[in-house]
Order: C-alpha cells, then sequence, then structure tokens
C-alpha cells in the first residue's frame, strides 16, 4: 500500500499558539497541495516547553485541538504531532495526537517516557498505554521522542503490526548522531518505517538552553534514507513510501518471528 507522506520541521516560538498554529497550517495546506495522505509535524510543536506555563496552557488546548481538526478537514489530510493536553485533572501531557482527513481525533498517546535529564517528568504527566492505530494503509503507531530511546516500546508495536512508527521530536545538540542511529536502529530492528519529525532553533527548556538540530527524517524497513533534512531550516519533506516493503522484508528475514521471549528477563 503505498502513502504520500510530509515531514513538517519547524521553528516553534514558545507559548505563542497563534503563530505556531499559523506555521503549522501553512505546512499542512502545502502537505495538501502536494497530494500527501499524512503531514507529520514535531514535538510541542503548538506551545513549545514552558513548563511554568503548562497548567495553564494546557487548559487551553481543547480550542487548539479544534482548529487542528479544521485543519485536517477544510485540506483533507491526516495530521499527526505532538501537543499540549491536559487529563482529566487538568495535569499537563506531552500528546501525539492523529487526525483523518474528516477532522475526527482518531486517537492520542501520551508520552511514557519522560525526559527526567531536563525535569519532563516533574512537570508533565506521563502515560501508560502504547497506541497502534488501524488506518487505510496499515497498522501506525505512536511515539514521542525521549521514547525513541525505548526499545520495548517499538518491539511491542512491531509485534501487534506496526508498518510504521510516527516519532514528533525536540531533540538538540549535542546528541545528533544519538538521534541518527536510533531512528535507524528503530527502523531496522522492527522492519518498519520510522518517520521522525524534529524542531530547529533555541529554546528554554526548564531553564536550560538547548538548540535543536532538525535532521527530520524517513527511514525504510531496510536501515535506507527515504528522505532527510538539513540542521537550519524550516523545510517540509515529501515522499512516497510502500508499506508493503515491511511486510516484504519481514517475510524474508523473520526476525519477529525468530525472537526468543522465553528467555528474555526484561523486568
Amino acid at each position: 500500500m503505498k502513502l504520500t507522506i510530509s515531514v513538517a520541521q519547524m521553528r516553534v516560538k514558545q507559548t505563542d499558539m497563534v503563530a505556531n498554529l499559523a506555521q503549522g497550517e501553512r505546512f499542512i495546506a502545502e502537505a495538501a497541495r502536494r497530494g500527501s495522505h499524512i503531514v507529520a509535524l514535531p514535538e510541542m510543536w503548538t506551545t513549545g516547553f514552558n513548563f511554568k506555563e503548562n497548567k495553564k496552557l494546557a487548559k487551553e488546548q481543547s480550542e487548539t485541538l479544534s482548529t487542528i481538526a479544521t485543519f485536517a478537514k477544510h485540506y483533507k489530510i491526516w495530521v499527526t504531532g505532538s501537543v499540549l493536553t491536559g487529563d482529566e485533572e487538568g495535569n499537563p501531557c506531552n500528546t501525539a495526537v492523529l487526525f483523518d482527513s474528516n477532522g475526527n481525533l482518531i486517537s492520542r498517546y501520551n508520552k511514557v517516557h519522560l525526559f527526567s535529564m531536563l525535569g519532563e517528568n516533574e512537570n508533565v504527566t506521563s502515560g501508560n498505554e502504547l497506541v497502534l492505530v488501524d488506518s487505510p494503509w496499515g497498522k501506525i503507531g505512536l511515539t514521542v521522542c525521549y521514547d525513541i530511546r525505548f526499545p520495548e516500546l517499538f518491539r511491542s508495536l512491531a509485534i501487534q503490526g506496526a508498518l510504521i512508527i510516527f516519532s514528533p521530536m525536540a531533540f538538540p545538540y549535542p546528541r545528533l548522531e544519538h538521534w541518527k542511529i536510533l531512528v535507524r536502529a528503530r527502523a531496522i530492528e522492527n522492519q518498519l518505517f520510522m518517520v521522525g519529525a524534529n524542531q530547529i532553533g533555541n529554546e528554554d527548556f526548564n531553564g536550560t538552553e538547548v538548540t535543536y538540530f532538525g535532521h527530520s527524517t524517513i527511514i525504510d524497513p531496510w536501515g535506507k534514507t527515504v528522505i532527510e533534512a538539513g540542521d537550519e531550516q524550516e523545510v517540509l519533506l515529501t515522499a512516497e513510501i510502500d508499506l508493503n516493503l515491511a511486510n516484504e522484508i519481514r517475510q524474508k528475514m523473520r526476525v519477529l518471528s525468530d525472537r526468543r521471549p522465553d528467555v528474555y528477563k526484561l523486568d
């Protein structure tokens, strides 16, 4: 099944939802013009990371989600990316969302692994469930940024049939080489497509100045780069992929069926 994907590499303006939504709409509109079925945006693309303002901003996110739904419906395109939301108690969550081309919120995934190195775990409520979505093109897995360092999550999605996993990112220097290796490893070891949409630019992340390095990418199930951005420019990548490649590779090299979970100790 062929699928055309656009990946938006974006400079996010912290707490400025109006500007970020306007830029997001420009990317979404251009992706639709190019004939893409899905457009992927980065992590926390509507607000950035401002933990002092998160609780206040989270209360406004129902309106933001409605706006994104309107974009998806108007431009007739599926939209995914990570945004700030609030749980039932109003606590901030870092949530990957997936809207279909009719503007329906198909699924939402609250980031399971929170980035303790910069205090995300102290300011955001973690999720406790993995998310796999049945789409017209095959099963789609949703993850967010730091999740990329936890292979068990990706293997779980692959075992359940994921053919493609979207990872919205806010990945900064000096970990560019980590990113390049990790995204490729997750694709190769699980024999699926990886889509990473990263931010660019600078941000005060909980008191630490970070610089995001871009390099948004799509990696195929053999580990080949389908398309990749540079490190400084806002850009919309677009590529056609064939999800049948994942099944073809799995049939030839039976990594998933050759597993030995009876001897693994993961606790």
